[in-house]
């Protein structure tokens, strides 16, 4: 028998960026939307937290019997 288990875990991460002064509150989120979808961000970003939402499981009793 085997079990196909899959865990969900929701994943705090923090990046340091610099921020050019002067900007307004709306640029100043436009600038980290570009930053992050640019990939630029991903190269700095640190896992700190990975909370645990759920688990579940798939139990197979043979590739013949399928999903029980």
């Amino acid at each position: 028998m085997k079990a196909i288990v899959t865990v969900v875990e929701k994943i705090t991460s923090e990046a340091h960026i610099d921020i050019p002064d002067g900007l307004s509150e709306d640029a100043i989120k436009q600038h980290i939307v570009e930053q992050y979808n640019s990939g630029e961000m991903l190269f700095d970003m640190n896992i700190f937290q990975a909370d645990f939402e759920s688990i579940s499981a798939k139990i197979i009793k043979n590739q013949s019997e399928g999903e029980v």
